[in-house]
């Protein structure tokens, strides 16, 4: 998820605000991460429909949670959950020198389909920049 990190009190409000307009329209939208042992906030995930039938997710966690298996976790379930709300065709941006991401997609089904080249800002490196963007596919 390309999601910029909130400076101010207006970021994370307009936020909220782009959350409830995609709840408000779809059966799904942006969803919090949560470490089951001590409701510890570890990050976010998601779905992002484009039609009734195809969507887009991802995750982001706080660096201190990485390796840990939470990103294959969290994939896991919005898999289930796209399953379960009819979703056919679910896509996920990955930067292409994120090889933990890309192995957390491999392993859960995903395939490349293109390499978009400078298109995305990723708000967790420079996000004034545009880079290369992998959009990898999975159909369910």
């Amino acid at each position: 998820m390309a999601w910029p990190t909130h400076h101010s009190l207006d970021d994370t409000r307009g936020f909220i605000a782009f959350a409830e307009t995609q709840w408000a329209h779809w059966p799904a939208g942006s969803l919090q991460i949560f470490r089951r042992s001590d409701g510890r906030l570890l990050g976010g995930t998601g779905l992002d429909f484009e039609t009734p039938t195809r969507a887009e997710t991802g995750y982001v966690l706080a660096v201190d949670a990485w390796g840990r298996g939470y990103a294959t976790e969290a994939l896991g379930a919005m898999i289930g959950l796209a399953r379960k709300l009819g979703v056919r065709e679910l896509t996920a941006g990955c930067h292409p020198d994120h090889h933990a991401s890309i192995r957390v997609l491999e392993k859960r089904g995903f395939t490349l389909m293109e390499r978009q080249p400078r298109i995305s800002g990723f708000p967790n490196l420079e996000p004034t920049l545009t880079q290369d963007r992998l959009t990898y596919r999975r159909t369910l």
